[in-house]
Formats: C-alpha cells, structure tokens, sequence
C-alpha cells in the first residue's frame, strides 16, 4: 500500500510541475535598440502621438528617401516655425493657461481656420528641475492645457494632438529665464498628407 501511494504522490507531484511549467511562458526576447526603428534613443515614454507618427527629433532626417518638401515643413509633414511665435509658456509647476498666453492659441484656432487640411501637435515642456517622470506627467499636463483651450473655443478634437517631452530637452542647471523658456507648450503645424510613410 505503501508504495502505490508514493506512486500516487509522484505522479501527482509530476502533473503539478507539469503545469506550473506549462503556465510560465518563456520570457520574449527583448529586440536591440538598435535593431528598432527609434534607435538606441527610443523609450516608448514621451514619443506616443497617437496616430501622428514620429516627430522629426526621434528620426535620421538625413536618411535616404527623405527630401525637404518645402513651404516649412520637414519630411515627417510638420512646421515648427509657422507657429512659433505662438508658443505657450507656464509658471513654475502650473499647467493653468495664463490669461497673457490665451491670445497666443486664439491666433493658432484663426491659423487652423485658415489651414482646414492642418492638424496641430501640442508638445509639453518643462524646466530641468523634478524627476523625469513626475516632468513628462507635467509636460502631457500643459499640452492637455492646451488642447482643451483651443476646443473650448471651437477647435475640433480630431484636429488636435498631445505629446509630452518633459524636460528631456531642457537645459541643465539653466538661470531663470532660460528656465522660463523651457516651461511651455510648442505648437507644431501637422499636415497628415505629408506624413512619412509608416515602416513595412
């Protein structure tokens, strides 16, 4: 008797770690940065456009294939200059739009009026200071900010676009007033017929 319950045992014992390995898949293997579209720099954190595609800074604008188009805008389909001008800058840790600054996106609504084919990319900036997380929640903070200024004054949501770099682009120890530089909102032209086309 003694042995047909061991028997039993270990082949309970078998079934049991059978399927404790059955139920833990093999990791997938991590693809090499390199191997990626976005290169070694790419970190999925502040590149999300949804459905913009990449913007300029996360690609080679000097690879094969992509020509200057003209009229301002890079091969990715975006104008950084038409609304520069326009830039949208914050306070210290706010993400309020400044009566001073609503002007600034009253003039990018008459812009996109004028330019019904355009879309426009919001992308949220920060200062050095704070953690790199806590500035990318900053950053998707002020270009929300942004965005729901422009539909409260009759800016359709399909127009509009969010992106957060955080202070991945701010200077390091900077003065006051390069600080106040980088706490803002860029308003990037889109024109989705110029988009570079998505990789195969």
């Amino acid at each position: 008797m003694k042995f047909a319950s061991k028997k039993l045992f270990l082949a309970a014992a078998s079934c049991a770690l059978a399927l404790l390995l059955a139920g833990c898949p093999k990791k997938p293997a991590r693809p090499d940065p390199a191997a990626t579209l976005m290169g070694p720099q790419g970190s999925g954190t502040a590149t999300n456009l949804g459905g913009m595609g990449p913007t300029s800074a996360d690609l080679n604008l000097d690879a094969p294939g992509l020509v200057d188009r003209g009229d301002g805008f890079d091969p990715l389909g975006q104008n950084r200059t038409a609304l520069e001008a326009q830039t949208v800058y914050f306070d210290f840790d706010s993400s309020a739009i400044k009566a001073s600054e609503r002007p600034k996106l009253q003039e990018a609504k008459k812009y996109l009026d004028d330019n019904p084919g355009f879309r426009l990319l919001l992308e949220g900036h920060c200062d050095w200071r704070g953690t790199a997380e806590y500035n990318l929640g900053l950053g998707d903070r002020r270009a929300n900010a942004a965005k729901k200024y422009l539909q409260s004054i009759g800016v359709p949501v399909d127009r509009i676009e969010t992106l957060s770099k955080g202070s991945l682009e701010a200077a390091r120890n900077a003065d006051d007033a390069a600080r106040a530089k980088d706490r803002r909102v860029n308003l990037i032209v889109v024109n989705p017929t110029m988009a570079a086309p998505a990789p195969l």
